[in-house]
């Protein structure tokens, strides 16, 4: 009896004394609240980091539409030198990430080649005649010819490149790295005496 009474009293002791108890319930906490911040963070940066690409390649775009080089430079250099400050230099832009095609009106953009479907099958198939529109001996899907364009042409711009997360814990939620894309389409302005 006495031992069930010394159990009871410790019993009692124990549940009123509440040192520490915070410590366990952080402890509980702190891996989901961690989680959170990181996550907030992670995709906070995505989010900034494809507004800025967005934003630059506006700007980009804008200045490859006016035909101009400056002295000593290429249009090429300086689209990817606007890109590079725009995103801070977080990401790596560099000229394989930027794809530019040029087309002579907004209805072929992202177009095929036009053809014959000579086997009515509703396909290109090799074989069939078409017209090369880009110039580069085969068929292609996007008639698009590469490059900045000329005076009055339509001009799409596409940069992809990768993102690796600061932290990872969410790589195998959202993959690492994260791909960042952003496009826009301009028709060039009327420089020389090349008239629209």
């Amino acid at each position: 009896m006495k031992k069930v009474r010394l159990l009871k009293t410790f019993v009692s002791k124990v549940r009123k004394n509440s040192d520490g108890s915070a410590l366990i319930e952080f402890a509980f906490t702190a891996p989901l609240l961690i989680f959170t911040i990181v996550g907030i963070m992670e995709f906070s940066m995505i989010m900034f980091l494809n507004a800025s690409m967005e934003g630059g390649l506006r700007d980009a775009a804008r200045f490859g539409a006016t035909g101009y080089t400056p002295t000593g430079l290429n249009r090429e250099q300086v689209i990817i030198d606007k890109l590079q400050n725009s995103t801070l230099g977080l990401v790596p832009i560099e000229p394989e990430n930027i794809t530019k095609l040029a087309y002579s009106d907004f209805s072929e953009v992202g177009q095929p080649e036009p053809y014959i479907d000579a086997n009515s099958s509703g396909s290109y198939d090799v074989g069939e005649e078409f017209t090369d529109v880009n110039g580069n001996g085969q068929w292609d899907v996007d008639m698009g010819i590469p490059g900045l364009g000329g005076p009055c042409d339509v001009v799409v711009y596409r940069v992809e490149t990768q993102w690796t997360l600061l932290l990872g814990l969410l790589a195998e939620t959202i993959g690492n790295p994260v791909t960042i894309k952003a496009s826009t389409a301009v028709r060039n302005e009327p420089w020389g005496t090349v008239p629209c």
